[in-house]
């Protein structure tokens, strides 16, 4: 990870067990059962942030317990951009800590079922203007293997998933994805709508190489010139 100049300033090892998820995927890899959640070390966590990260322009919230994605968002500097990750056992176990994250959130990143739980409704445009109204101006839904969606001030934008001949393991392709996403974001620093859409694409190229092996076998293996490849492919694709 340091070759691939990923910062560790922040990082801190804790005795304990590691955090644990299982689940289980249904025939077509779209649909999974959640199996098991462990917070182990998670659960006693107080992150501190270093200085240096307070003032950076682009907080990720990823997929953990939203008091502590609260905790870590009351140390920052009014970031440009708040992206906030979650997942359907914070949803259920702990929904009112999630709503005051998400309402201090600009772009809010969540699956369709997730979606469906969180709002109550299986209508999409309902479930949009429910979580629209709490304070993200930017709503991107996973879709697995029917792609994404792009939700902006009223403006849809719908690109598919990258087409595979083999799907492997879709654990991670969520994590991945937001990261490809966030990292073009922050490299472009810009917001525009041109800069999202491409942005969500170019997450859904990097998801595309993690289910191609099982956990991140496929990752260790591909530089960014790779990715960059099959991005323009993608693009490609989709243009008309």
């Amino acid at each position: 990870l340091k070759q691939r100049r990923v910062n560790f300033d922040g990082m801190v090892e804790a005795a304990g067990k590691t955090f644990r998820w299982g689940g289980g995927y249904h025939k077509n890899m779209n649909m999974r059962d959640t199996l098991f959640t462990d917070l182990n070390v998670f659960e006693t966590f107080d992150p501190v942030l270093p200085d240096h990260y307070k003032s950076l322009d682009y907080l990720f919230l990823a997929n953990i317990d939203p008091d502590l994605q609260l905790k870590v968002l009351d140390q920052m500097h009014k970031p440009r951009a708040v992206i906030l990750d979650t997942m359907n056992f914070w949803i259920s176990g702990k929904k009112e800590s999630l709503t005051r994250v998400i309402q201090r959130t600009d772009i809010l990143i969540i699956n369709d079922e997730e979606l469906t739980e969180y709002t109550g409704t299986d209508n999409f445009m309902e479930g949009l203007k429910l979580i629209t109204s709490l304070g993200p101006k930017v709503v991107v839904i996973k879709r697995g293997m029917y792609g994404a969606v792009l939700y902006n001030a009223g403006r849809f934008f719908f690109a598919p998933a990258y087409p595979l001949p083999r799907v492997m393991d879709p654990t991670g392709a969520g994590d991945t994805f937001a990261g490809g996403f966030i990292g073009y974001l922050a490299e472009q620093d810009n917001l525009d709508e041109i800069t999202l859409r491409r942005a969500l694409v170019y997450g859904s190229t990097t998801a595309s190489f993690t289910v191609e092996e099982f956990s991140m076998d496929r990752l260790k293996n591909i530089d960014r010139d790779t990715v960059d490849k099959r991005w323009h492919e993608f693009k490609e694709m989709m243009s008309f």
